[in-house]
């Protein structure tokens, strides 16, 4: 089994982007992300209503780095500190050496390349660093963004689970794909 260890916290560059921690000074970003339906509309989580719902996600993201179960990282432009969005890695099994990626980004940002640059920097990091054999994403099969970055990325379509899991009232189907780090040499 491996053991994760994000102390210190991995600030992570790119060509464009610094991938950096979530404070409390972001909370208008993470609430403007969290609360926007249309940035929301693939994730079935609950909106935040407002910023102390913003500070309780911050708060429950550090958690997960302090108790090194989890790690998210808030998309910035170099030499620009506001955050775009946010990247991390969930559902970690170190047991399998196998973590979920998961991602979102303000509409505004959108079809620039940021997610697709973030998450091959990360697949990096998680292979490299972390020492996964394999990354996983869930995503909702009618997000077809979302899928042709996994592509774009290497990741391979594994399974469509139909109607898996129960969100507000009706069932939802989920698609896995997934990346060895074999997949990557």
């Amino acid at each position: 089994m491996i053991e994760f260890n994000f102390h210190p916290f991995p600030v992570i560059e790119t060509e464009r982007l610094l991938l950096r921690r979530i404070t409390n000074d972001d909370v208008n970003e993470v609430f403007e992300l969290r609360s926007n339906p249309e940035t929301m509309k693939y994730i079935p989580r609950p909106l935040v209503k407002n910023n102390q719902d913003a500070l309780d996600h911050i708060t429950m993201i550090d958690e997960k780095i302090d108790s090194n179960v989890g790690v998210n990282w808030g998309i910035t432009l170099k030499g620009n500190p506001k955050l775009l969005g946010i990247i991390g890695y969930y559902r970690m099994q170190p047991e399998n050496h196998r973590a979920e990626i998961g991602y979102m980004l303000s509409p505004d940002f959108h079809g620039k390349g940021i997610i697709p640059e973030a998450v091959n920097r990360l697949i990096q990091y998680g292979f490299e660093d972390l020492k996964l054999h394999s990354i996983e994403a869930v995503i909702d099969p009618e997000n077809a963004a979302s899928e042709k970055v996994l592509e774009k990325c290497g990741f391979v379509r594994e399974a469509h689970l139909r109607e898996a899991e129960f969100w507000e009232g009706k069932f939802l189907d989920k698609v896995i794909y997934s990346l060895l780090v074999s997949d990557k040499k």
